[in-house]
């Protein structure tokens, strides 16, 4: 069995379909006796990095006074969630062409050297290896391919940075067109829920 955790971030609670699809996606998950851990970035978000924040992360753990020890706490307790996890399923919609704000200050406290990467002679390598990552996305237009491929820095960024930490095996279930009309949106629903039976199989 697997720890599962599971991250929502759309502000809507209501007819938000990457909490709806990654939902019943992870409703599958715990069926199978999954461990679940739950975080919804938009009731709970997590702070904006500050200088005092930035400083606590490169001092070293047994230098911190406490007021660093205070000041780092969300963060360290974000990475031990997150690599505490054999799988990560992510619900992020697209707001103006990427991510929501609460996603990013998610990964700004997640991307720490010396705890999920580290810098060597090389260049970067992550530490947060052998996850599987499920990213549940939701857009009201059609970003992965044709003309409008080149505004959706969505996806090109969670696999960059989900990547840079060491997370490569990176699913998407594309959620797209659901301002298109009744019809584009039961299709794109209807897609949803195939590629969530056939993943959770």
């Amino acid at each position: 069995m697997a720890n599962v955790l599971h991250i929502n971030s759309s502000v809507r609670n209501n007819g938000s379909l990457s909490r709806q699809l990654s939902g019943e996606f992870v409703a599958k998950l715990a069926a199978q006796g999954n461990t679940i851990v739950t975080r919804d970035l938009a009731a709970q978000p997590v702070p904006h990095l500050t200088e005092a924040m930035m400083g606590a992360f490169f001092t070293p753990a047994d230098q911190r006074g406490a007021q660093a020890a205070a000041d780092i706490k969300i963060s360290d307790a974000l990475v031990d969630e997150l690599l505490a996890a054999d799988v990560l399923v992510l619900a992020a919609p697209m707001y103006n062409f990427s991510v929501p704000s609460t996603v990013k200050a998610w990964i700004d406290h997640i991307a720490r050297a010396g705890r999920t990467f580290h810098y060597t002679a090389t260049g970067p390598v992550g530490l947060a290896t052998g996850k599987k990552a499920y990213i549940f996305t939701a857009s009201g237009g059609v970003y992965s391919e044709g003309a409008a491929a080149a505004y959706d820095h969505l996806s090109t960024y969670l696999r960059a940075v989900l990547g840079f930490i060491g997370i490569t095996d990176i699913t998407f279930v594309q959620a797209e067109g659901v301002a298109m009309g009744e019809e584009a949106l039961a299709a794109t629903l209807a897609k949803g829920r195939n590629t969530i039976e056939a993943l959770a199989a």
